[in-house]
């Protein structure tokens, strides 16, 4: 592939649009995760109750994601993009004027940060609609891993709620949100040809395709998977190994960087090789490392009256621990772009709203790990049976890959023009 017809082939501009856009969101919808140490410091909400609040987002992005894609393909997509930017730029502003001082009031912030999560229903559509067949693995691939915007939210939300308080955090993150939103506004376009609205019944008839649900479960698995963790791990860090909110931060960072850096590469080496085979390899490293982590005991406290371990005195199993989950979100993510390397491939028709059915399956994939983490804790003291769940599903994941695989490359597949 030359990059020079890559370029001349589709709209960068668009597909810079639609990166930023989903980044910035995708940095609003987890911030809650990070945060929540701070947030809840004078609430004494128990850490089974704060893995429920994180999930919430998760959830509301789920939720919207489904409708907000099939208002895109109403209205256009760049419409319905700016109206949800504008919704959340408007809910955040309330939240750095007034706070959040209820287990209520954040949840409802939650919600609203739902739709941030749903963005991906709009962006990664209208970045992959100006490009061809064989560019759809790295074009969604580069306009998904707009989710590196978690990153940030890991590296540098704790040190600003450590000096300045978490609604400094806010305060930033409204201010780029507004910055992007002027950006989007001017570089996105809609791609040419006409809009083609689909009815609520199509999405039922999608939904009953056998290979829709298919792409759903493999998409629950691995951005569920994604964002589960990105929204749980700084909580699970602090409480297992205790450390303190910075340096979890920071390990969760540097985990979340791998997956969200390494999207694109998915999507790249199934154009190459196919979606197939590289989900298959995928699976299996995720299913592994979630059975790993499983066996990981809690690491010991500081002492009496210490804010927690700080990144320099990590304790041995803490380091274990990040590298195992490095490596794990690292396949999560790469698992990513290689779904939709397959999707627009499979349902290039209605890529909109298949783009909204999986997405939100990948949402609830991360309310689900989130809410199986919190029973997992509360009801046997520790983390590892919410790990060897999901290790199960992963395992699930690549034997229905085997099962599929033979019927998609000898129909639909032999007509793509892309490796299956």
């Amino acid at each position: 592939m030359h990059f020079h017809d890559f370029r001349k082939s589709g709209h960068w501009p668009t597909l810079l649009a639609a990166f930023l856009y989903f980044d910035i969101s995708f940095m609003a919808w987890v911030s809650l995760g990070p945060l929540m140490i701070y947030i809840a410091r004078q609430l004494n909400i128990p850490v089974e109750d704060k893995l429920t609040l994180v999930s919430i987002p998760v959830l509301g992005g789920a939720l919207f994601r489904t409708p907000l894609g099939s208002l895109a393909d109403f209205f256009g997509a760049k419409r319905i993009g700016m109206a949800a930017q504008i919704f959340v730029i408007a809910a955040t502003a309330l939240v750095v004027a007034f706070g959040l001082n209820s287990q209520l009031s954040i949840a409802l912030y939650g919600v609203t940060l739902g739709v941030a999560g749903a963005s991906f229903a709009v962006a990664l559509p209208q970045a992959g609609r100006w490009y061809p067949p064989q560019y759809q693995g790295l074009v969604m691939g580069i306009a998904g891993a707009g989710n590196m915007g978690v990153v940030l939210d890991t590296l540098l939300g704790p040190t600003i709620a450590e000096t300045y308080g978490w609604r400094a955090v806010y305060a930033v993150l409204l201010a780029l949100l507004v910055i992007v939103f002027a950006v989007y506004s001017i570089a996105a376009k809609d791609a040419p040809g006409d809009r083609r609205p689909i009815p609520i019944s199509s999405y039922g008839r999608l939904f009953l395709d056998a290979d829709s649900r298919w792409f759903m479960f493999f998409y629950f698995i691995t951005f569920g998977g994604f964002v589960g963790l990105a929204s749980a791990l700084p909580l699970y860090f602090t409480t297992q190994f205790h450390v303190s909110g910075v340096a979890a931060g920071l390990m969760v960072s540097l985990i979340v960087a791998l997956g969200s850096g390494f999207r694109p590469v998915g999507g790249y080496i199934a154009d190459r090789i196919g979606g197939v085979k590289t989900l298959s390899i995928l699976f299996a490293v995720v299913s592994g490392c979630y059975f790993a982590i499983s066996l990981i005991p809690e690491g010991p406290a500081p002492a009496s009256g210490a804010a927690g371990w700080s990144i320099l005195q990590l304790p041995g199993v803490a380091a274990v621990a990040v590298a195992l989950f490095s490596l794990g979100t690292l396949a999560l993510g790469m698992g990513n772009g290689a779904v939709f390397q397959l999707l627009p491939q499979r349902f290039r028709k209605e890529v909109g709203v298949m783009t909204g059915l999986v997405g939100a399956a990948g949402g609830l994939g991360g309310f689900v790990l989130a809410r199986t983490l919190a029973y997992s804790k509360g009801m046997t003291g520790g983390f590892g049976a919410g790990f060897i769940f999901f290790g199960f599903l992963a395992a699930l994941g690549l034997l229905g890959l085997a099962f599929v695989k033979t019927r998609w490359r000898t129909t639909w597949g032999a007509v793509s023009g892309a490796r299956i």
